[in-house]
């Protein structure tokens, strides 16, 4: 990971970030993310409030590309002012840039909106679009995802790329606290214990046993983890285990409890109160929302 993606990374595990992303989310109902300049993954994807419609367009290979077709052209038009753009299947998202200094190092983003409320033509407009892209949405809940998706007027967007610009000043601010916290690489002994964590994370793990296996003591493993990535390990490992978490919610087959052991977790409790504090909605409600084909 380059230093840009470091500091994209470190601003999106900050308090200071998923207080304003939950507030966003509640106040408009749309998801929002902070996304590098350059990306090979749809930056709403998996988002709270994501569009049932946009999730089931990422579910195949070539409708992903389109999607991500788009978002390279999105970058391009907002890389120095604030940008929308509309897909093929009239969904609008908009992006404003954040900056360290004069450099964009990337943006902040939300939309999966239309202009104009959904109607039966445009739905079958949409559907031949999906179906010469190899996906048959011609099934009553892809019809009701595509529906369900937000009209939004065109001074509500105005409104909300406001927001986002004011914000996104506020995160170059910070940005640049972050690059002088962290003007040196981060310490290897941090990126031993990440991938550790990630190799681990199923297991019970403890501070104490990741600690001895990147061959330091307790007490500077964790001062030093803490600085490093701007989070506690505790919060770091449980991010870790809600991410594998959600990819396995994507399997209908699997009881969420199930699931809960299978990451990690050591009570279905636990994990329930921990993905509603990270996702701001239950395991099973996370599951529902996700498109059924």
């Amino acid at each position: 990971m380059n230093a840009n993606g470091q500091l994209l990374e470190a601003l999106t595990q900050s308090e200071f970030f998923q207080e304003y992303e939950r507030a966003y989310t509640e106040a408009t109902g749309l998801p929002v993310a902070l996304r590098p300049v350059e990306t090979w993954q749809i930056p709403l994807h998996g988002k709270r409030k994501e569009s049932p419609w946009c999730a089931l367009m990422a579910s195949k290979s070539r409708t992903c590309a389109a999607c991500l077709q788009m978002q390279e052209k999105l970058a391009k038009e907002a890389n120095q002012a604030p940008a929308t753009i509309c897909c093929d299947y009239g969904l609008c998202e908009t992006a404003v840039p954040v900056r360290l200094g004069s450099q964009t190092v990337g943006f902040l983003q939300t939309g999966q909106v239309m202009r104009q409320k959904p109607t039966e033509a445009t739905f079958r407009r949409a559907a031949e679009r999906a179906k010469e892209m190899g996906l048959d949405v011609e099934n009553s809940a892809a019809k009701e995802a595509y529906f369900q998706t937000p009209v939004v007027s065109q001074k509500k967007m105005d409104s909300i790329s406001t927001l986002l610009s004011i914000f996104a000043e506020h995160l170059s601010i910070k940005s640049n606290q972050i690059a002088v916290q962290t003007a040196n690489a981060e310490p290897p002994t941090i990126t031993r214990a990440k991938q550790f964590i990630e190799e681990h994370h199923a297991e019970d793990l403890s501070l104490g046993q990741v600690a001895a296996a990147v061959h330091t003591s307790l007490f500077y493993f964790c001062k030093l983890f803490k600085k490093s990535t701007g989070t506690s390990f505790t919060e770091f490992v449980s991010r870790t285990r809600i991410e594998k978490a959600k990819n396995l919610l994507l399997n209908p087959n699997l009881r969420v409890s199930e699931i809960a052991y299978e990451v990690g977790f050591q009570s279905l409790t636990h994990f329930n109160r921990t993905f509603k504090n990270l996702m701001g909605q239950s395991p099973t409600e996370y599951r529902d929302q996700l498109p059924r084909v």
